[in-house]
C-alpha cells in the first residue's frame, strides 16, 4: 500500500492509499490545501485539527452547492427530454399555403379571355 506525502495548510501528512489511487489522493489533497490556505491567510496559524475541520467544511459546502446545481440541471434535462419526446410523438402540423381554387379559376378565365381577344385581333389583322 503506497504512502503519499501531502501538504495541507503548510503542514505535511503521510497518507496511505490503494495502488493506483495516488493521483486521486493528491488531487483531493490539493483541493483541501486550497481551502486551508484561504483559512491560514485569513486567520493565521491555527491548530491542525481546527484547520482540517474548517477546510473540510468549506469543501463540503462547495460540494453541496454543486450537488444542488447538478440536481437542478438533471431536472431541466428530464423536462427537456419530455418536451422532445412529446414533439416527436405529436409533431406540429405545418400547413403549406396553397393558392385558393377561386384564384386559379379566375386566372384560367382571364387567360381564356386574353386568348379570345388575341384570336379576334389576329382575324381582323388578317382580313
Amino acid at each position: 500500500m503506497p504512502e503519499v506525502l501531502i501538504t495541507i495548510g503548510g503542514r505535511q501528512f503521510e497518507v496511505a492509499c490503494q495502488d493506483g489511487e495516488e493521483h486521486f489522493l493528491r488531487a483531493a489533497a490539493r483541493m483541501l490545501d486550497a481551502e486551508a490556505e484561504v483559512l491560514v491567510g485569513q486567520i493565521g496559524r491555527m491548530p491542525e485539527a481546527r484547520m482540517l475541520l474548517m477546510a473540510g467544511l468549506m469543501l463540503a459546502d462547495k460540494t453541496a452547492g454543486l450537488e444542488d446545481q447538478l440536481r437542478a440541471a438533471e431536472e431541466r434535462a428530464v423536462v427537456a427530454e419530455r418536451v422532445a419526446t412529446n414533439a416527436r410523438a405529436n409533431p406540429e402540423r405545418v400547413e403549406v399555403p396553397v393558392i385558393p381554387r377561386i384564384v386559379t379559376d379566375s386566372f384560367a378565365e382571364i387567360a381564356a379571355r386574353a386568348e379570345a381577344l388575341a384570336a379576334r385581333i389576329e382575324e381582323r389583322a388578317g382580313a
